[in-house]
């Protein structure tokens, strides 16, 4: 059985009605500039045409207050309360019935995980220690890329990575495999530190997607389960189709 925990964390609790500061300066200025143009062009042609010019005209006084108060409605209706980032924590634990050091080598090979997840696009295992990974968004929208590298390594006992400085998501995590119980299986407990991109857009984004994030590991790890009960001891891994 495999249990996983998501968490959502911001500086400040969500209060109705409330107002405060939750657009960096960049963002403003660019609201500000963007509102004065779109409300110019309204007033413009607001005789001539005078339908768009008063719907230029209310998107530029949008913006315009958007820049100058610095709070987004919208972006505090999907939970971004501050100009500080959103950071996700997921936690995961679950049983393989293989022996640890199997369950281990597969992780450790890097770009297996793709063969299970359907979430990632691909892996591509740079060395031992540096890796390209590719993410497909939900709906397969867009994909997002990222640099790692591999900062603890315990033969049979621990994977820790993370990415690079600089990357268009900033993430972490760690896997732990343990003798199960009876002493015949493994216990893999997976954890993920996830942080949207600065601004209010990587942050708004973070907080739309992460359910679907979740029910994508959820059932990541049901099929990482599966493949591996197929593969049973086969000494190369290979690619299975999982019906849902």
């Amino acid at each position: 059985m495999a249990t996983t925990i998501v968490k959502y964390t911001d500086n400040y609790p969500v209060l109705y009605g409330d107002d405060r500061i939750n657009l960096n300066w960049p963002e403003r200025i660019t609201s500000i500039a963007g509102g004065m143009k779109i409300g110019f062009s309204g007033f413009k042609n607001l005789f001539s045409n005078p339908l768009a010019s008063i719907v230029k005209i209310g998107a530029g006084g949008y913006l315009l207050n958007r820049g100058i108060t610095g709070h987004c409605e919208l972006y505090k209706r999907i939970g971004k309360l501050s100009t500080n980032p959103i950071n996700v924590n997921i936690r995961s634990s679950f049983t393989v019935d293989k022996p640890r050091q199997k369950v281990y080598d597969f992780w450790r090979k890097l770009d297996n995980l793709p063969l299970f997840m359907k979430h990632l696009e691909s892996v591509e295992v740079i060395d031992s220690k540096y890796s390209y990974w590719v993410l497909k968004l939900p709906q397969n929208v867009a994909t997002v890329s990222w640099h790692a590298e591999i900062v603890h390594d315990e033969p049979n006992e621990m994977i820790g990575w993370s990415s690079l400085p600089d990357s268009m998501i900033n993430n972490a995590g760690k896997v732990r495999f343990q003798d199960s119980v009876d002493g015949t299986g493994t216990v893999v407990d997976v954890v993920i530190s996830y942080q949207p991109p600065a601004g209010g857009l990587g942050a708004g984004i973070a907080k739309i997607l992460n359910p679907v994030f979740k029910s994508m590991v959820d059932k990541d790890i049901q099929n990482f389960k599966q493949y591996m009960d197929i593969n049973n001891d086969a000494d190369e891994f290979t690619e299975v189709i999982i019906i849902e």
